[in-house]
């Protein structure tokens, strides 16, 4: 397959797609959600297979829970497809009206970006929320996964891909590409290609952002935070640390970090140890968190760089600082500007935490694991962006548009301006 070839013929598909019914992609989506739930036993079985592959390969326990795809894993992809669905068009919509002179009406309408290359880690079911959040939102896709889960991807795509041309949508709207070479193939198709979302390793996010002209969103890492302020309530903070770390510790939103306030170590460190513990977290801290735990608890002892690790395991980084200000500037130093939590009942400190922390995402007395498109109600997400520039955090159907202007006149012309026989009044209208 010549992924350029390709990617020609889906730019040209492009605006047939960005111009179909909203009814049409619905219904394109109720029939990949049924289509999923039928074929269910065959992707059982390719799962299977990619399962008992890793396994051979002594792939890590952590990477291997990301690549299972079971009855819980589809009836969450189902449930995501349906929540889509009920969504309103995300294009379309009118962002602006308004009219710049007597018949001269400017407006600012949503569009699909257009085509889009999404290259993500081994998680199958992350193939069926991508697909399907393009297909909302009106945009061809570029599916390229993990070699890891090959056999399921390629049972997934299959099933999307035959549903969304029995339901009229353009065939070449989607393609699956399968061979690691073709990532580069497709980092060339500047041309063609409006949009790369890389989803896995910092190492592998770099490595695309730097091969590529076209523009990319993302996030490189999760290096997630959670601060406990001296007024925190402490019973209440230990579930939501321990959900954050252990509730699936290999997401990009799992809590990696905690800082806890000098004022209440003595008394918390010890509590916060226990669970993590007989959660079978191992902990890594600062020398004076190692030697405020030594004797009761294993903690290896970290230098201040080590702070900038992101685990996707059961291992926790525990440090000390005096504040909410010096947690902040903790978080801005080392954190990937993904998602950070602080635990406080003072809305003093929690204000200045929410105001001062530069990340996509900033709580107040909850897990940093609610960082994901459908929980957000998005319907899922095509990744996370800790960038800012046009879509951050959980990306959705909201960041999967763009806009244009339509200008509509009856022979205007800018030199009658220019010379002073005609002059703007740019009125808003309603729409």
């Amino acid at each position: 397959m010549n992924i350029q070839i390709e990617a020609r013929n889906m730019k040209l598909a492009a605006p047939k797609l960005a111009n179909t019914s909203i009814e049409q992609r619905n219904k394109a989506l109720l029939m990949i959600a049924d289509a999923l739930e039928n074929s269910k036993d065959k992707i059982f079985a390719a799962n299977d297979e990619d399962m008992e592959a890793a396994a051979g390969e002594g792939l890590a326990m952590s990477i291997q829970k990301r690549l299972k795809f079971n009855e819980a894993k589809l009836a969450d992809a189902i449930s995501g497809i349906k929540q889509l669905v009920d969504l309103p068009d995300p294009t379309g919509r009118v962002l602006l009206k308004r009219e710049l002179d007597e018949g001269l009406v400017l407006t600012r309408v949503s569009v699909p970006i257009g085509v889009i290359g999404v290259i993500f880690e081994a998680r199958p079911d992350a193939l069926v929320q991508i697909a399907s959040l393009c297909i909302k939102s009106g945009n061809c896709a570029i599916l390229k996964g993990g070699k890891e889960t090959a056999k399921t991807n390629r049972v997934l795509f299959d099933i999307i891909k035959s549903s969304v041309i029995e339901a009229g949508l353009p065939k070449e709207c989607l393609l699956q590409a399968q061979l690691h070479n073709e990532i580069d193939e497709l980092l060339a198709c500047d041309k063609d290609v409006d949009l790369l979302i890389p989803r896995g390793s910092n190492k592998f996010v770099r490595y695309i952002m730097e091969h590529t002209k076209i523009p990319v969103m993302g996030h490189s890492s999760g290096i997630c935070h959670i601060y406990v302020d001296d007024k925190a309530d402490t019973d209440a903070a230990i579930p939501v640390i321990i959900d954050a770390k252990t509730q699936y510790p290999a997401a990009c939103n799992a809590v990696e970090t905690i800082l806890v306030n000098r004022k209440i170590a003595d008394s918390f460190l010890p509590k916060l140890a226990n669970a993590f513990k007989d959660n079978n977290v191992k902990m890594r801290g600062s020398s004076e968190v190692c030697n405020m735990l030594k004797g009761s608890f294993e903690v290896e002892v970290m230098e201040d760089d080590d702070f900038a690790t992101e685990y996707n395991d059961y291992i926790v980084s525990i440090k000390l600082v005096d504040d909410v200000v010096e947690a902040a500037d903790h978080i801005n130093r080392f954190g990937s500007h993904h998602t950070d939590s602080i635990l406080t009942t003072n809305d003093s400190a929690s204000e200045y935490f929410t105001k001062m922390v530069d990340s996509a995402g900033v709580y107040v007395n909850c897990s940093t694991r609610f960082a994901d498109g459908y929980r957000y109600g998005f319907g899922a997400e095509v990744g996370i962006s800790t960038g800012k520039l046009h879509a951050r955090g959980p990306v959705g159907l909201e960041g999967l548009v763009t806009y244009k202007y339509k200008l509509i006149g009856s022979g205007h012309i800018v030199g009658d301006y220019a010379g002073g026989l005609r002059s703007f009044h740019h009125k808003d209208l309603d729409f």
